[in-house]
């Protein structure tokens, strides 16, 4: 098997030497769908740890390098001794990077206001007048799910990776480091803006 294929992946991914020759193994050297199958390992394992208490974590912080913009978010994890670990603290900068980047309003979509969402409901409903019922649920579902992928933190494509979600990268890293993780809220401030945004 090719050396430096592996190195790429790993590097790309963070994922251990065997995870990655084993989703190779499994994806016949297909790269992408070797990425694919590390992606799906680690959601799940994710997943696994998605109940456990999230006592500990870090103020994770950016501000961007002409100091008018500024985020702090509140990163959880499992134990004092992650929290401390210098890729969880990565983390944390990435993700309040990516904020003050982006600008989301809301760290998930279950935190959007029913009234915000009746809205643009409203709105994509005129859109689509006159079209099969059927056919316009889809339209509608389509434009609820690119709102929410607007608005929302974890739906965001990811400033440094943009083949994943704000969320998929903090499931990877859950794989990498062994603790649920759990983004709890964020601020966001920007000089001479008329409010600062702050999603919880």
């Amino acid at each position: 098997m090719d050396t430096s294929l592996i190195a790429a992946l790993r590097a790309q991914t963070g994922a251990g030497m065997m995870e990655v020759k084993k989703a190779l193994d499994e994806a016949a050297g297909d790269k992408e769908k070797a990425i694919e199958i590390l992606r799906k390992s680690g959601a799940l394992k994710a997943a696994k740890k998605a109940d456990r208490a999230t006592g500990e974590g870090i103020i994770g912080e950016y501000i961007h390098s002409n100091r008018k913009v500024a985020v702090l978010v509140e990163l959880l994890c499992e134990t004092d001794f992650v929290a401390r670990n210098e890729q969880f603290v990565q983390l944390g900068h990435d993700i309040a990077m990516h904020i003050a980047a982006n600008n989301p309003q809301y760290v998930s979509r279950t935190e959007v206001p029913e009234n915000i969402i009746a809205k643009e409901k409203e709105v994509f409903a005129t859109e689509v007048q006159g079209k099969p019922v059927e056919i316009a649920e889809k339209i509608m579902s389509g434009k609820l799910d690119k709102f929410f992928s607007d608005v929302c933190l974890l739906e965001q494509k990811f400033l440094k990776d943009d083949s994943v979600t704000v969320e998929q990268y903090v499931q990877n890293n859950i794989a990498k480091i062994g603790e649920n993780i759990q983004v709890k809220r964020f601020c966001r401030m920007a000089l001479n803006s008329t409010s600062q945004v702050c999603g919880n």
